[in-house]
């Protein structure tokens, strides 16, 4: 569940600005006075006048014309009593768009006060503005330090609007107000944030656990003082934030079998008589994951005579809780035990079942678009994939990036679903916004697939980007550039905007507020990037500087042999003539690792390489003289440089054997470097077919010199 909120903000922070068709920044038309523009929209009856006032001055609004309108908009919202109603009646209007987009050219004019409040009001009155909302939210992350007490107190009620108690801005807002509380008089803040006095309430100690959690603290007199005041509330917490204890507490390595054990109690207690599948699967789980926990038959009665009224997420919240249990609970009963798995068989009936009477595309995706975890992928990823095939004419410009980022997710290969996305990107392009090119794409990067319109869907998607360069956020452009490299698509502009000083300093500034490993995935994708075009296209000059960024990664980053690998050393030698014809773990020219080398001479004989093997386990062998040089490479006349890599079940689709894109990447450069390369799929190594050595032997003999032994 940490993962998949971390995955949410991740996606959230790649669409941190929105597009807009000019890049105000450049003209900076400014009005000489604001006054009677701000003037005019204070006398507006209703949001249509605001609306035409945007839409008549849109090329000349400032930023505080643009907050002016923000507010006057928020004010209708809070007159209205129907007030869904009314937020698709903002969000729906053509110049919110307009709007929406002057606010993010304009973020970086605009001062700490009227950015807070642009945020804030966006929050109120755009419910899915989460684009905007996410830009704003990392321009005040950026200037954070600078904020007075006033703005950060407005900006940490808009953090707790969002519900971000697990951001790393509630640690960094935290240890601004530590280093700073004696100046402090703003209570609010106080105990919103800091949450470092003597009394805090319920809600902020929860909120304070969150963010421990999200900073990994393992400040444990702090731990300690905060489960104090949680153990305090327990009894008033309700089962969803009991749930966040219980997770917090087991992350932060927490140990109080008292508080533990109270815990276990109360979500007991509320199991017995919830009647919401959605709260009960929350408690299940919250159950599920407290220390030497196990299901009885109470909780096992529970589950099952609410399951009828479940939806896919409840049952894949039982499910994920009972396999837990199973793979954990090595004191059970046979007969509990028996059970638990007879409750799987049931959970499987009532997700099939409801996936077969599924008719709506829309509502099936509300179920669908959380999921995840083995139970779903084992037992109902087959037919959720039937489902999406029979509903596939519902898929529109409206959902269509959503179920191209599920595929994406599922690692299914589906060329009908496929070939669905792309001819609605065909047909309805112009109502697609940019900022989803990415999710369209990336199905097709991973699956290493060209629809039969490939031609027009990509020559589209190249072109819809090319519009809106200057409006999209650095980390989606790399991530853009990648996934179409990984296809073999090299746009000039995209590349031109992606490898110049100006982005890169950008890009690196963006990457502080990154957490770790998102940082680092990042700057592989910006690495993989750059090797693909200095490979695949020399001629845009683009210089490779990820010399000592991959030098770094590959020293810490030993790794060793799995069991296939081994036996494929091991027999290699024997085939090739010596353990000295073979190399292991080799690092070639712009760092590819690959598993195994060898040099066949003119008459396919393999060369010995001198004393050079490795242990298994130390750092590859680097012996090309350069790691950009492709020529050259002192091989004798006719000779051949031979690549050999095993692929297991990652490099490959769930459902068929189908390539997925990196690997297909990985070949068509080695082979760009001079290498024959020869792909050992795992299903073949381990299959009846080659169940003994002798017959392993033939196929790595046919493989490499095309013929078995006689």
């Amino acid at each position: 569940m940490k993962n998949y909120l971390l995955d949410s903000l991740f996606i959230n922070m790649l669409r941190l600005r929105a597009i807009c068709p000019f890049s105000w920044r450049v003209f900076q038309f400014r009005t000489c006075s604001c006054k009677p523009l701000i003037s005019q929209m204070i006398t507006c009856t209703d949001e249509e006048q605001v609306f035409d006032l945007i839409e008549k001055n849109k090329a000349i609004l400032s930023e505080k014309q643009v907050e002016c309108a923000f507010n006057i908009l928020w004010q209708f919202q809070k007159q209205k009593t129907s007030f869904l109603k009314n937020v698709d009646c903002i969000r729906d209007n053509p110049q919110f768009l307009t709007l929406h987009n002057l606010a993010t050219s304009q973020m970086e004019f605009m001062n700490d006060d009227t950015l807070v409040n642009v945020l804030y009001i966006t929050q109120q009155c755009a419910t899915e503005a989460h684009d905007l909302v996410a830009a704003l939210v990392t321009e005040a992350w950026r200037r954070l330090e600078r904020f007075d007490i006033n703005v950060l107190s407005k900006f940490s009620s808009c953090l707790a609007n969002q519900n971000l108690y697990f951001s790393p801005l509630m640690g960094k807002i935290a240890d601004i107000v530590h280093r700073n509380l004696e100046t402090i008089e703003d209570l609010r803040l106080k105990s919103t944030l800091l949450l470092m006095s003597e009394e805090l309430t319920r809600q902020q100690a929860l909120a304070v656990m969150g963010a421990m959690e999200e900073m990994e603290s393992r400040n444990s007199h702090l731990i300690k003082k905060i489960a104090s005041i949680l153990h305090k509330h327990l009894d008033n917490y309700k089962p969803i934030e009991l749930l966040r204890i219980t997770q917090a507490l087991i992350f932060l390595h927490f140990q109080s079998k008292e508080l533990f054990v109270r815990l276990r109690e109360l979500l007991l207690r509320y199991l017995k008589i919830s009647v919401i599948p959605s709260e009960i699967s929350i408690l299940v789980y919250a159950l599920s994951i407290l220390p030497s926990s196990h299901l009885d038959e109470v909780g096992i009665s529970r589950i099952e005579a609410i399951l009828p009224q479940c939806d896919l997420n409840d049952l894949n919240g039982f499910a994920t809780s009972v396999l837990r249990w199973i793979h954990y609970d090595r004191k059970c009963l046979d007969n509990t035990t028996g059970k638990q798995l007879k409750l799987l068989q049931k959970l499987d009936h009532f997700g099939l079942q409801r996936l077969r009477k599924c008719n709506n595309l829309n509502l099936l995706w509300e179920e669908l678009k959380s999921l995840k975890g083995d139970w779903f992928a084992e037992s109902l990823l087959e037919e959720t994939a039937g489902t999406l095939h029979r509903l596939m004419d519902e898929i529109n410009y409206k959902n269509v990036a959503e179920i191209a980022s599920f595929i994406s997710r599922t690692n299914y290969f589906s060329t009908l679903l496929l070939d669905r996305i792309a001819s609605v990107v065909v047909q309805q392009s112009e109502k697609i916004h940019p900022y989803v090119i990415l999710d369209i794409i990336l199905p097709f990067s991973i699956f290493n697939y060209d629809p039969p319109q490939n031609d027009e869907f990509f020559r589209i998607c190249i072109q819809y980007l090319n519009s809106y360069l200057s409006g999209l956020d650095p980390l989606m452009l790399v991530f853009l550039g990648y996934s179409l490299a990984t296809l073999g698509y090299f746009p000039e502009d995209l590349l031109k905007a992606i490898f110049n000083i100006k982005f890169l300093a950008k890009m690196d500034s963006q990457l502080e507020f990154l957490c770790s490993s998102l940082n680092m995935k990042v700057q592989f994708r910006l690495m993989e990037l750059n090797r693909a075009v200095c490979l695949e296209c020399p001629e845009y000059q683009i210089p490779w500087f990820h010399d000592r960024f991959c030098q770094q990664q590959y020293n810490k980053d030993i790794g060793s042999m799995n069991g296939a690998q081994q036996q494929i050393y091991k027999m290699l030698a024997e085939v090739l003539g010596g353990t000295n014809c073979v190399k292991a773990s080799v690092l070639t020219p712009y760092y590819h690792r690959i598993d195994f080398e060898c040099i066949l001479d003119k008459r396919k004989k393999a060369l010995p390489y001198g004393s050079h093997n490795i242990t298994l386990g130390t750092l590859p062998e680097t012996h090309w003289e350069s790691h950009t040089q492709i020529t050259g490479s002192r091989l004798p006349p006719g000779a051949e440089r031979i690549a050999l890599e095993f692929l297991d079940s990652r490099a490959f689709c769930r459902n068929i054997p189908h390539l997925k894109g990196k690997s297909a990447m990985k070949k068509r450069q080695l082979e760009i470097l001079g290498y024959r390369v020869i792909q050992i799929p795992h299903f073949q190594w381990n299959s009846m077919a080659l169940s003994t050595k002798e017959a392993r032997m033939d196929y790595l003999r046919e493989r490499i010199f095309g013929k078995s032994k006689s």
